[in-house]
């Protein structure tokens, strides 16, 4: 890429918006219409979500008092609108149990992640969120690039995920600010290792941690077979193909130089988000 390197936009607005959605109407334990493995997907992603979410929060928020006024800022509206997405999926996962799922052992899995990850340093606690806030990024823009998202399922469910993608976006570079802005003692070499090393553990512990809770649904379905796991290989690497859309976007995070808006996505933000409220 030519020019100067990408920085986060002077005119950005980070802003917590009201869900569009008051109650979620779902009781279909296969959601995301009638297809098992799709929604496994997802149930796997959002039961780590309030753990997860909880933690980018403490790891952010940690350095709120030693960065700039305009960062701090952005900071908590971060923490704004983590707390509003942790608390619709703990709501979301509700309906998950109430569908007929167990989630204890997923819960429990989560939190003892958690509870390592804390141990480590207050930097590769704010290291690790900078590889999941990119994971959730990319994730989101390939979901709100969808031609069909989530077809089949319920419209407030829709909404909920599109409305979790619009803001995942929008705060994308938040904690990796505030992790150049906490390291700026340390050298240009040692921050990029640090980081891109935290990536390759995270990225390992993301996909192990989400297969084993795909799994754990699929068991509770009687269906954790070969034949289920290829039709989860398809899902994923065909069509939809969501690994396959986010490959080369992770990949650009090892890039020397890399910031979360080396692509601005802000008028897809403004495209989906006006169709949220149409």
């Amino acid at each position: 890429m030519s020019g100067s390197p990408a920085a986060t936009p002077a005119d950005l607005r980070i802003t917590s918006r009201a869900l569009p959605v008051r109650e979620h109407a779902n009781t279909a334990r296969w959601w995301h219409g009638g297809d098992p493995v799709a929604t496994a997907w997802f149930n796997a992603l959002s039961v780590t979500f309030p753990q997860g979410e909880t933690f980018f929060i403490e790891s952010v928020r940690r350095y709120r008092d030693e960065v700039g006024s305009g960062l701090g800022e952005q900071i908590n509206a971060f923490v704004q609108q983590e707390a509003m997405h942790t608390r619709e999926h703990v709501a979301f996962n509700k309906l998950i149990r109430q569908a007929g799922y167990s989630t204890a052992r997923m819960d429990e899995h989560t939190r003892k992640r958690l509870d390592i990850a804390r141990s480590r340093h207050p930097i590769g606690q704010l290291a690790m969120t900078v590889a999941l806030e990119h994971f959730t990024a990319i994730l989101a823009h390939a979901l709100l690039t969808d031609a069909d998202p989530l077809p089949g399922a319920p419209p407030d469910v829709l909404k909920l995920w599109q409305w979790h993608a619009i803001e995942e976006i929008e705060h994308k570079s938040v904690a990796y600010d505030t992790y150049v802005a906490a390291t700026k003692n340390l050298s240009a070499a040692r921050c990029y290792f640090i980081r891109c090393k935290v990536m390759l553990l995270v990225s390992l512990l993301f996909w192990k941690a989400n297969f084993r809770h795909m799994a754990d649904f699929c068991r509770q379905d009687g269906m954790n077979s070969a034949g289920t796991w290829w039709r989860v290989a398809k899902y994923l690497l065909g069509r939809p193909g969501i690994v396959r859309k986010i490959f080369r976007p992770y990949l650009s995070f090892y890039r020397p130089g890399f910031h979360p808006w080396d692509h601005d996505d802000r008028a897809l933000i403004a495209r989906v988000e006006q169709s949220l409220v149409a």
